[in-house]
């Protein structure tokens, strides 16, 4: 057994060194990697809604400077620029934040204004000596992007007697600041309904803290939640944030309490 385990694997190696030779680049690596471009994306089991004993809306934010949150800022393919380029080619819809409930989907003129911004800037030229304006074009980069509001369902599903949880909604937020650089407030420049986008997500890799091995993508990342997030909303009779009646600690204990009450009312439905 061991003698076939090693000529497999040599074989494996002279392959991998054979297409290595085909391309004639350097690699960055000892071996050709290709599982996360065959990786396959479990599709959501169908859920009836007679199953649907309870439910929760819940809006949460995730800022990626935390420690747990830092690959979200891995600088060589941060979370914000994979969805930014993915939506600038079309393959993730971006949808309207006058409402979250992904009702309206934005023009490809829209998303460039929305990810881009303009200024003016005096240029010379030496060979007449004239001063011009010119309309310079920046792209949003990537790192002024540290936070994320998700939109979920938490429910028990009653045929499985089982606490469980779906995104529905990612936001991308930007500061607004005045002339002087001052914060105005935060804005989230767009929705992506994180459903149909969960194909695209699962064709990236995130950068796992614990093995560089991992084939783990941005798809397994979000759907194991290994990520931490502050509940800044639930579903009230007001339809207000948690920062319309609290603030500091007392808002993050309040999205903790809110936490908390999702758990044990799974809980609570057990008893022994």
């Amino acid at each position: 057994m061991k003698k076939i385990l090693w000529i497999f694997g040599s074989l494996t190696l002279i392959a991998n060194a054979a297409l290595h030779a085909q391309t004639n680049k350097p690699l960055d690596d000892f071996t050709e990697r290709s599982l996360v471009a065959s990786h396959p994306m479990l599709h959501y089991p169908y859920t009836d809604e007679r199953d649907v004993f309870w439910q929760k809306r819940v809006w949460e934010l995730v800022d990626i400077r935390t420690l747990k949150n830092l690959p979200f800022r891995y600088p060589p393919e941060p979370f914000f620029k994979i969805l930014m380029d993915e939506v600038k080619n079309g393959n993730i819809k971006a949808y309207s934040t006058e409402d979250d409930k992904f009702s309206k989907e934005l023009s490809s003129e829209e998303i460039g204004e929305l990810i881009a911004s303009r200024d003016t800037v005096l240029t010379f030229d030496p060979e007449t000596y004239e001063e011009h304006l010119e309309i310079v074009t920046n792209d949003l980069n990537p790192e002024d992007v540290y936070l994320f509001r998700l939109k979920e369902i938490w429910w028990v599903d009653s045929k499985y007697s089982q606490l469980k949880v779906r995104i529905l909604g990612i936001a991308p937020i930007v500061e607004v600041t005045d002339d002087l650089g001052n914060l105005k407030y935060y804005k989230p420049l767009f929705w992506i309904y994180y459903p149909d986008a969960r194909k695209v997500l699962a064709k990236h890799k995130v950068f796992n803290p614990w093995n560089d091995a991992s084939t783990l993508t941005w798809e397994d990342w979000l759907e194991m939640r290994f990520f931490d997030s502050v509940v800044i909303k639930e579903s009230n009779v007001y339809d207000r944030r948690i920062e319309d009646y609290a603030s500091g600690t007392d808002a993050l204990l309040e999205g903790q309490k809110i936490k908390d009450e999702i758990f044990n009312f799974e809980q609570d439905l057990w008893s022994y």
